[in-house]
Formats: C-alpha cells, structure tokens, sequence
C-alpha cells in the first residue's frame, strides 16, 4: 500500500496501535515495524531496524515514551533501547555500507538495509508497517505511511533501534578515523564536520556521493 495524503492534525501525540491493532485482530500477530537511520549523513552506513510487538492492546502503556527517534534525546533512546530489548517478541538491525550507498544510491542501500533487518528476524513477519518507503522486493504485505514513526508504535520502536545501533558504530568509527568528530555528530553534514572534510580530506568510510558538494560549501567560508 503507497502512502497517501493524511491531515497532520491527525498525527496522534504519541505513536499508538491504530495501525497493528486491525492486523492483530484479522490474525495477522506478527506485524514488522521498519525504519532508518543515517539516510542523510556524509559518512558510515545506513541503518534500518525491523521489530515486531508482541499482539497485545497492553504493549501501548508498557511502552509510553518510545516515539520518533528524531524527538527523543540520547539518554532517552538509550532507556528506551534497553526496554525495548525486553519488551519485544523479536527485533533485528540491518546495514548498508557507504561502499553500498555510492553504488546504489541512497534509496535503494535503505531498502537494502531493511531487507537485512527483516532477514535476521527469528520470527517471519506476516505484515510490514514501513514509514513512508515501500520494499517492492518483498513478498509480504505491506503499508508505507507518511510520518509513520510519528504514527505507529512499531515503526517508533524501530527508529529508536535503528539510531542508537547506528550511533554506536559511528562511535567506534570515531576510533578508527580520529579527528572527524562521528563520535558526535554520527556522520551529519554539520559545520563542524564539513571543516573537517576541508582540513582531512575524505576518511574511507565518507560518502563519496554525498561529501564533495558540502566540503565545497560556501557557507563554509
């Protein structure tokens, strides 16, 4: 199912079941939550995670507090990570290598990154909820929804998932390449970084695609 047009207003405070709950009670219990992380950055991979809730109205107040990845603060995902371990029947993270992201193109490397994710499940979705991209490569049904982490709850717990997994290899790979600073902005375009790409050139975990254009800046001057 594409992703349709939806009022804004609409968008619930917190993500909550309105999306797992009509699948549950049609019999579909193994509902894929999937989202990303890194899409926009310079440098290292992009992460998707794929997390399936167990089918109970009860997970939504066990997990009041997870939402968009993008809203919460560090401390915050990294709780959240840590209870997301305990609550969820099951949840995997998939990578694509920026090698992988100057080959195929953002896009496609996300997808990539989520077919990973949903390979490594120990159990076989029945139903994927997706925000906003769709992975027509997949034989299991699915819904993209626009603003999705902000809407469900599985693809929130996903976001949590995706990011601090991603953030934890983007602080291993500010040992391995020092001087960048991935430990703190985890590979985004920030000013900071961009000056680093001018004084250091490009390490070989930088996008290839992606870096030259911002190392050229002229807010940079």
């Amino acid at each position: 199912m594409s992703p349709r047009k939806f009022d804004p207003q609409l968008i619930p405070a917190w993500p909550d079941l309105s999306f797992e709950l009509p699948l549950w009670s049609a019999g579909l219990k193994l509902v894929a939550g999937l989202d990303e992380a890194g899409r926009g950055a310079l440098a290292g991979p992009v992460a998707a995670a794929a997390v399936i809730l167990p089918a109970s109205p009860d997970i939504l107040p066990a997990l009041h507090g997870v939402r968009d990845s993008k809203q919460m603060t560090p401390a915050q995902r990294q709780l959240w990570t840590e209870r997301l371990h305990s609550q969820l029947l099951c949840y995997s993270v998939g990578f694509a290598s920026h090698a992988e992201i100057d080959e195929r193109g953002i896009v496609p490397a996300t997808r990539l990154a989520m077919q990973r994710a949903l390979c490594q499940l120990s159990l076989s979705p029945q139903h994927l909820l997706l925000d906003f991209l769709a992975l027509p490569a997949i034989p299991i049904p699915q819904t993209s929804l626009v603003k999705g982490d902000r809407r469900s709850l599985s693809i929130a717990a996903a976001s949590v998932l995706a990011k601090t997994a991603r953030d934890e290899l983007m602080c291993h790979l500010d040992l391995q390449y020092p001087g960048y600073g991935f430990a703190l902005h985890k590979g985004y375009g920030t000013l900071a970084h961009r000056r680093a790409l001018q004084a250091l050139g490009p390490s070989p975990v930088h996008r290839f695609t992606f870096h030259l254009k911002n190392i050229q800046s002229p807010n940079l001057r």
